[in-house]
């Protein structure tokens, strides 16, 4: 018995590195949309196309990539997963060399495509891969450490990629690209020899046909759903720069708006270490989730006095992630009323962002990363309930609606190009849209 459990803990320790790494390479995204649209003179609706090549790869590997695993299993995809992403990581060398836009677009969608992959794998592996009562609790978790690789990209990013210069060298992607492809391929040798904990169907995860997951509303609705939060994430995340950047918000340089981003998903793994505690068998839950803000808060509050930063910084923050743990009080650890709750909460973030200005306004975007913590976590955790034998056909269709990540962005990037501040309003329908799954759509079977 202690050796399985051994096992199952052992299996969901190397899981969260994968997560890492994908939040990592997803979130440096945002700092690619603002240098490829200096370094190429593009409009805002043109940048966004990185986000459109990345995430459209979901659209289209999704359906391929579950019957892969179907076939050859967890590990085998993961492995290959991550061989992919590396090729797509190196491709960005010929593609800085060759200075054509749609090489690099190329080279995104083959990056995606191995994320992908990795996402049809891990995700229902760690939702399974223990007892099912705390399977958003495991989510949650995982999601946090994905989020710890979408805070460190930003400030990654801004350091070796981001210029404050009038001619932007596209070549300052080659050596950081480079090294994450070798690390991938290090890590795709690791996963190779790992003896993982076998899942249970894992040669043959459901004898049923695809059209029985189509008849599940919903599942349905739980990808529409999915559209709508990677979308509305995505979308607010890669504008960010260029909103810090409006003078009437706070008119910063390149490099110091892209340091800022690690805020947004700082806030939003923050979130979900909360959330994994939140949803969990856990005691005194209240008391464990409050030391998260407070850590948060001691760490931010000792790098802006090292580095002699304005002293508010982690004030405005703290008030943030106290605003986010009160919502999880009243969410009431119910995967369900927490995501309503906190979808509602997003919703008073845009809008205060869209018609505010100073630091009112770039708090408040910035606020958008903690409560979207949880969002994928529990709509996927609602989504496959129950579904049994199901559970690998609906995994493949709700990434699937990762999608949202390709054309929300897009959307916004059109109406940013007439009022980027203005342009917020494109992710309200989104956060609507998640509200009423919460409240309604999930329950309906």
């Amino acid at each position: 018995m202690n050796k399985s459990k051994n096992n199952v803990s052992y299996a969901f320790s190397m899981l969260v590195i994968l997560f890492f790494m994908w939040g990592f390479l997803t979130s440096l995204n945002d700092i690619l949309v603002p240098h490829l649209k200096a370094a190429f003179n593009l409009k805002h609706w043109q940048a966004q196309l990185v986000q459109f090549f990345f995430f459209g790869a979901y659209l289209i590997m999704s359906a391929p990539a579950g019957t892969l695993i179907k076939k050859i299993g967890y590990k085998k995809g993961i492995v290959m997963g991550l061989a992919l992403m590396g090729l797509g990581c190196f491709l960005f060398y010929p593609a800085s060399i060759m200075k054509v836009y749609f090489s690099f677009l190329l080279a995104l969608f083959v990056l995606a495509s191995g994320i992908t992959i990795l996402q049809v794998a891990a995700n229902p592996y760690v939702a399974v891969v223990g007892p099912p009562e705390t399977a958003a609790s495991r989510l949650n978790l995982a999601q946090g450490f994905n989020s710890l690789g979408h805070t460190i990209a930003p400030l990654f990013g801004a350091f070796l990629i981001l210029q404050n210069t009038e001619v932007v060298a596209v070549e300052t992607v080659q050596m950081p690209y480079i090294g994450l492809g070798v690390a991938l391929l290090v890590l795709a040798g690791i996963f190779s020899f790992l003896q993982l904990p076998e899942i249970e169907n894992e040669k043959g995860l459901s004898s049923s046909n695809f059209s029985d997951v189509l008849k599940r509303p919903q599942v349905l609705l739980g990808v529409a759903a999915i559209f709508c939060y990677v979308g509305a994430e995505i979308s607010v995340g890669s504008h960010l720069v260029e909103f810090f950047k409006l003078e009437n918000i706070m008119g910063m340089d390149n490099k110091t708006a892209g340091s800022y981003v690690a805020f947004y998903w700082g806030g939003a793994m923050i979130g979900r270490f909360m959330g994994g505690v939140s949803l969990s068998k856990l005691g005194n839950k209240p008391i464990i989730m409050l030391a998260f803000p407070l850590i948060a808060f001691g760490v931010v509050y000792y790098i802006v006095q090292s580095n002699s930063l304005s002293s508010d910084i982690p004030f405005y923050f703290l008030l943030l992630m106290m605003l986010n743990y009160f919502a999880f009080l009243l969410g009431g650890s119910m995967p369900a009323r927490v995501l309503g709750v906190f979808a509602f909460c997003c919703i008073a973030l845009v809008l205060v962002a869209m018609f505010g200005a100073g630091k009112t306004a770039m708090w408040a975007v910035i606020g958008i990363g903690l409560f979207n913590s949880i969002m994928w976590s529990n709509i996927f955790t609602l989504a496959i309930e129950g579904l049994g034998e199901l559970t690998s056909q609906a995994s493949g269709l709700l990434v699937a609606g990762i999608f949202g990540g390709a054309i929300i962005p897009l959307v916004q990037g059109a109406a940013a190009d007439q009022d980027l501040q203005l342009s917020f309003a494109v992710v309200i329908g989104c956060y609507l849209f998640i509200m009423f799954y919460a409240l309604i759509g999930h329950k309906t079977t």
